[in-house]
């Protein structure tokens, strides 16, 4: 993946974020009777720009695709005509400066529920929620879960799907205590309750390998179908047909087996026993260190299994198809649940329960962005649905600069019955620069460090 191609899909990615989020600001405030002067998607210089005869509305692009802004007329900013003066922003009452503000942050939540809606709109064929294996040593194998239990909900929350099931346990990150677990046994519900301490804190692992139950996994011999030409294992003198029996002296059951271990190991020798021509041969092979979005990093070897054949269950799959109106809900339902999630994990954040290091910049969104689109467009289209729901709740915000600033600041003057003095304004807004430039800062660090 080249860097054109990476940059293409963050501005495919960014662009139409940022252009329905000034939309809203710009829509509402013409339908309110304000007076806009300039639409611009962007910020930084002017690449092209173009005047509507009938409006007088300036609509521009600029070099920096990194956020916009909608100039509407306000007295604050320069001089108004007196025939202008009703149109102006500032002249506005406390409820439809509130109305134009939050219409940015809201439209993106709207957007990411249409998206969402597109995504579940086709039938849908996945794995359901019983469990394919208990990991040993793990909260799932201490409490007794058993593989074949399928998983209804967590901690109250039902979970129809891996998905739902994954949004549920990562609200628990950084806590401990007890995950409560509902699952189904021959016909029996039974509640299982799975201890954590500091979840996730400071774990490479998802939430199901960290409590230790995962979903049903078909059986793959551990047979070596194609190699990459420059993969550590060709070069390390494996070949294609090679089966691999053991890791370090470790039993290898199926592929799985052999990519956990070498997941678990980059740059590290292994010692790996492989049937080859009815001969075991012993080799030594060290995994090439592979780094992903978020700094972690996995061991590669660069070798494939073969799949073609891989048939899964009845028991283990479910199909799921909504109508349009249930689609509507289902997608709904997500984008409060995904912007529940990220206001939890800010608030943790906060608390110290998260690591700084999780906060992303722009770098990490474009890498994602490309990795994205070079696996669909319905990859893309999720992606793009969750950082629409991220742009609008964090947007919404209460700190100077941001939207949620300027919406306390409203509110505070509809309460009251006159406006937040300039000098309080004046040092909310140093504060909200000292707190974004930091998180920008912040962000841009992680991403580089990542890289």
């Amino acid at each position: 993946m080249n860097v054109l191609f990476i940059i293409a899909a963050a501005i495919l990615l960014l662009g139409p974020l940022i252009a329905i989020h000034e939309f809203g600001h710009y829509w509402v405030a013409r339908k309110l009777g304000v007076k806009v002067l300039v639409y611009s998607i962007g910020f930084g210089p002017t690449l092209i720009k173009w005047t509507s005869k009938k409006s007088g509305i300036q609509y521009q692009l600029s070099a920096l695709p990194l956020g916009g802004y909608v100039k509407m007329l306000d007295e604050r900013e320069g001089n108004v005509k007196t025939e202008d003066l009703p149109y102006a922003f500032n002249r506005q009452s406390p409820w439809k400066r509130i109305a134009i503000v939050a219409a940015g942050p809201l439209i993106n939540l709207i957007f990411a529920v249409l998206l969402f809606w597109i995504l579940f709109l086709p039938a849908q064929e996945q794995l359901n929620t019983r469990i394919g294996k208990i990991l040993p040593n793990t909260p799932a194998a201490q409490v007794q879960m058993q593989a074949g239990d399928k998983v209804v909900s967590v901690d109250g929350t039902d979970t129809p799907t891996w998905e739902k099931l994954n949004y549920a346990l990562v609200n628990r990150i950084g806590e401990t205590g007890q995950i409560q677990i509902q699952a189904e046994r021959n016909g029996q519900l039974k509640t299982f309750e799975l201890p954590i301490q500091d979840f996730l804190k400071n774990q490479q692992q998802s939430a199901l390998d960290a409590l230790g139950f995962i979903p049903y996994r078909p059986v793959i011999p551990a047979v070596v179908e194609k190699m990459s030409p420059d993969g550590a294992a060709i070069r390390q003198g494996m070949k294609e047909g090679d089966k691999i029996i053991s890791v370090n002296g470790i039993a290898m059951k199926d592929w799985f087996d052999v990519v956990d271990v070498v997941q678990k190991s980059p740059e590290k020798l292994l010692a790996i026993d492989v049937l080859r021509q009815g001969q075991i041969v012993h080799l030594q092979v060290m995994p090439q260190g592979k780094r992903d979005n978020m700094g972690n990093v996995t061991g590669l070897l660069g070798v494939q299994a073969h799949t073609a054949k891989v048939t899964i269950p009845t028991e283990f799959k479910q199909t799921i198809q909504y109508n349009p109106a249930q689609a509507l809900v289902v997608a709904t339902e997500k984008t409060w649940q995904i912007s529940g999630m990220i206001l939890n994990s800010i608030v943790k954040m906060v608390r110290g329960l998260i690591g700084l290091d999780n906060l992303s910049g722009p770098i990490t969104i474009a890498k994602v962005a490309g990795q994205s689109a070079e696996m669909g467009w319905q990859t893309f289209i999720s992606f793009m649905a969750l950082m629409s729901v991220s742009l609008g709740i964090l947007n919404l915000l209460p700190i100077p600069m941001l939207d949620g600033g300027h919406l306390v600041y409203y509110f505070i003057e509809a309460i009251r019955g006159k406006p937040v003095s300039e000098q309080i304004q004046i040092v909310g807004l140093k504060i909200g620069m000292v707190l974004l430039g930091s998180m920008m800062l912040l962000a841009l660090f992680n991403d580089f460090m990542r890289l």
